[in-house]
């Protein structure tokens, strides 16, 4: 694990989510909650968001299995 955080903008990039989706995911428990830094600054382990990611993947290639 590298421990490197992702602000905001990094996140956005990484996933294609526009910042109310990040946030509505987060509220509903369906993507990583955010890392305080300061009073105004808030992260995202890499690490998880990339494992957000990747379960993704897997359910879109667990529905495409069972749709053939």
């Amino acid at each position: 694990m590298s421990g490197k955080i992702l602000r905001l903008s990094a996140v956005r990039d990484s996933t294609g989510l526009p910042t109310s989706s990040i946030y509505e995911k987060i509220s509903k428990g369906q993507f990583p909650n955010s890392i305080p830094l300061g009073a105004k600054a808030v992260g995202w382990l890499e690490e998880e968001v990339e494992a957000w990611k990747k379960a993704r993947i897997a359910e879109r290639d667990a529905k495409l299995a069972v749709a053939s």
